[in-house]
């Protein structure tokens, strides 16, 4: 009878709490999906998506895991239901106060400079016109800077009135928030004239 010498047992061991280890983190995973159905609304499942699913997005998550956002959950609802875009260029107060009133809510939105690259083409094909700023929501489109109007449409897209309450601690400054191309901060001034880009 042969007896396993101690250095073989150990690598054996090993071996086998290693294969334990990874079956273990393994079964903590959990392959999800997250796509559009055909009426637009996003689901989540741990189902494939059907062949007629838009934007399907595979994702591993670990058990216990949180996905954790700045924005609010009915901002997010809202954003991938009715995603905003503010079209705009450097009109003074008009576009200033459009910008400010995004902002001040706090609601994400893309920007489309109207007097650079096609994004004059961008606004003639949404609105067959080059009147800014102009604010898309979902499929709802105004042109000319209309803050009543404005905030109707937000409303009825589901973004909340105002925008998540801060988190810093007190006594300790507010950390700067990471630099968005897409969005700048801009005081919101008294003044609302009614704008139009120039052809």
């Amino acid at each position: 009878m042969s007896r396993t010498s101690t250095p073989a047992r150990c690598a054996a061991g090993l071996a086998g709490l290693l294969l334990l280890a990874s079956a273990c983190a393994i079964a903590q995973t959990q392959q999800v999906y997250r796509y559009n159905d055909s009426d637009g609304r996003v689901v989540y499942s741990d189902k494939p998506p059907p062949a007629d699913a838009k934007n399907a997005q595979a994702k591993r998550i670990g058990r216990n895991s949180i996905e954790t956002s700045e924005l609010s959950f009915a901002t997010q609802q809202a954003q991938e239901r009715f995603p905003v875009t503010l079209y705009t260029f450097s009109c003074g107060v008009v576009c200033d106060t459009a910008q400010g009133l995004l902002n001040k809510r706090g609601v994400p939105h893309t920007v489309v400079d109207v007097a650079q690259g096609d994004g004059a083409d961008r606004l003639k094909r949404l609105t067959n016109g080059l009147e800014a700023p102009a604010l898309q929501v979902g499929d709802q489109v105004a042109t000319g800077f209309n803050e009543t109007k404005w905030q109707s449409m937000l409303t009825d897209a589901g973004y909340p009135k105002t925008p998540p309450p801060r988190t810093a601690a007190v006594g300790r400054p507010a950390a700067p928030p990471p630099f968005d191309t897409k969005t700048t901060q801009v005081v919101t001034p008294e003044v609302t004239p009614k704008g139009s880009y120039p052809q």
